[in-house]
């Protein structure tokens, strides 16, 4: 059996092998991040330190850390696109722009639903989208 054929079962703790695990944003200013995420998504987090703050969620219905905030020099624009999910994608884009979020791209139609791109106030690029 070759590697791509191999199954790989999820682990019982919730993760889910090749599945999207783990979203670490670097963000020049940390405070600034943390307000802006909590804001436009109520997202929580843990400090770790000055310079990195876990990302608080579920997974399977259980809390955990889905990802973080560490503190460094301003993304480039050649990074991987981060996708969010929203049920309720109008809403979405008012709390980002509220939150001080920039759109970059207006909800727009596309084959899974619909989804919009913004950046945060340090920079980083992240989308989000819809089935409706």
């Amino acid at each position: 059996m070759t590697q791509q054929e191999t199954t790989h079962p999820d682990t019982d703790d919730g993760h889910q092998h090749h599945g999207i695990d783990y979203v670490e944003i670097t963000a020049p200013d940390l405070a600034t991040a943390k307000r802006f995420y909590t804001a436009a998504f109520g997202w929580e987090f843990t400090d770790y330190g000055p310079g990195y703050a876990g990302i608080r969620g579920l997974r399977d219905g259980a809390a955990t850390e889905v990802g973080g905030l560490a503190q460094g020099e301003p993304p480039t624009a050649a990074g991987p696109l981060v996708l969010l999910y929203s049920t309720d994608l109008d809403g979405t884009v008012a709390a980002v722009r509220a939150a001080g979020g920039e759109i970059l791209r207006e909800p727009y139609a596309f084959p899974g639903g619909r989804r919009f791109h913004f950046s945060d106030p340090g920079g980083t690029e992240l989308g989000v989208w819809s089935p409706v």
